[in-house]
């Protein structure tokens, strides 16, 4: 096992460690995190548009026919939260390179703007309609704003930045002197670097004869499509559910890891069913199974590994002091799925009786999370919920108010309680003889 370790250690666990701290991964992570408020604010307004109310109640015959003014907030945050994560990526991507975050999140947010064009509503509007002063006017497409666009967001940002920081590396800047305010000094050192951006990236995306008139999002739609069929599929979910639990298990964090390339997938598919709801659609009729909300309230409850289960095995079977102390401490923070006290104080973390169940356990019910939506027993998930919530009341929310989800829930926890209790058992049995001054060691 120290050999298997050691193994591990020089051959995973520091290279994924390296590839966690990647600076454009680690901004585009980042990025991706700060549009989150505006994520989960806009599904709870969405909820709202399509209340979980039972039919010819008074309250949601209202909401129903005020849906689409309620439904408002949904459509300037979630649906077009590639905004939010374009800024997000690059006031990250500048600040870890040590140039003017602002200007990097501006710029980046002016790139993704240049890849989306809106278009005439009615008649041929040219130079003197610039302005949409006619009937019609102009109209910006948002759907490329959304959870679709983010692949294009992703690389338009770390492009955008990237000719940021050659810029001042090279001294492709306006310099003021030092008499000038500092906000007027960054706005004219970022005139060259936004100009550049945006002239190149035109001459990819305006339409021709000015420029060659490509469809990045159309593109990158036909190039990951693959990969997106793949992540929403049973065998694409076991991959990344083994992947998590298993860098876990060696100390690496492994949501960080995993998450960095699988999040964006995961947004793609949020964003499509909270559209499908928001159009009308309920039930099986969404189009997509595996949103991180369905890990996050079938799969990882108490946090990666389900690890609510293995307190409660603690509860029914534990003798020792350790264990009934340390499951009693991380109770309440695994409840709310904070389970740093489990992975590295029971621990987890290169435990070899406790990492078979925290690998095992989760993709049980994954499996059973999987064919009990994409058999209609439960709604897929589209809403999204603060993810300290417990369990039964996120799948409550994230499944817009089918209580099947809170079933599933609770169905899952015992069964990861089940899948738990022998190897709980046996690693309290050597607990127990240490503490009675027997000399046992766990190798």
């Amino acid at each position: 096992m120290g050999k298997f370790i050691e193994f591990l250690d020089k051959y995973l666990s520091g290279p994924m460690g390296r590839l966690a701290a990647q600076r454009h991964l680690r901004a585009i992570r980042d990025g991706v995190a700060s549009a989150i408020p505006f994520i989960i604010v806009g599904s709870f307004f969405l909820i709202l548009a399509a209340p979980p109310l039972p039919e010819g109640n008074a309250v949601r015959t209202w909401m129903l026919e005020h849906s689409m003014v309620i439904g408002l907030p949904f459509r300037v945050t979630m649906f077009v939260m590639s905004l939010y994560v374009a800024f997000g990526i690059g006031y990250n991507l500048a600040k870890s390179y040590k140039i003017d975050p602002l200007t990097g999140g501006q710029l980046a947010l002016g790139a993704l703007l240049m890849t989306n064009f809106p278009y005439a509503l009615s008649g041929d509007l040219g130079a003197e309609n610039l302005f949409g002063n006619v009937m019609g006017g102009w109209q910006m497409p948002l759907a490329n704003f959304g959870g679709a666009g983010l692949f294009v967001t992703m690389l338009i940002s770390i492009f955008a930045v990237e000719i940021f920081r050659l810029c001042v590396k090279y001294n492709v800047t306006i310099k003021m002197p030092e008499q000038v305010p500092d906000a007027i000094s960054r706005s004219f050192a970022a005139i060259f670097p936004a100009a550049i951006v945006i002239v190149l990236i035109g001459i990819v995306t305006l339409p021709n004869p000015i420029g060659f008139g490509v469809d990045l999002h159309g593109l990158m739609i036909r190039l990951v499509s693959p990969l997106v069929i793949a992540g929403d599929s049973l065998p694409g979910v076991l991959v990344l559910v083994f992947l998590i639990t298993f860098f876990w298990s060696f100390g690496i964090h492994g949501v960080s890891v995993v998450g960095s390339i699988a999040r964006p997938f995961w947004l793609v598919y949020a964003e499509a069913n909270a559209a499908a709801v928001d159009a009308g659609y309920v039930g099986s009729a969404l189009p997509h199974v595996a949103p991180e909300t369905f890990y996050q309230w079938f799969i990882w409850i108490g946090g990666s590994g389900a690890t609510l289960g293995l307190l409660f095995a603690c509860f029914i079977v534990a003798r020792s002091k350790f264990l009934k102390t340390m499951s009693k401490a991380a109770f309440l923070p695994g409840l709310f799925n904070i389970n740093e006290p489990v992975i590295f104080g029971m621990p987890i973390v290169l435990n070899p009786i406790l990492m078979i169940p925290f690998m095992i356990a989760p993709l049980v019910m994954a499996i059973i999370a999987w064919f009990a939506t994409s058999l209609g027993l439960v709604n897929p998930t589209y809403a999204i919920a603060p993810w300290t919530l417990p369990a039964p009341i996120g799948a409550f929310i994230a499944t817009g108010g089918d209580w099947m989800g809170v079933v599933l829930g609770l169905v899952n926890i015992a069964i990861a309680t089940v899948i738990y209790l022998p190897f709980i058992k046996a690693y309290d049995a050597i607990l127990v003889k240490q503490e009675t001054g027997e000399d046992m060691v766990l190798e």
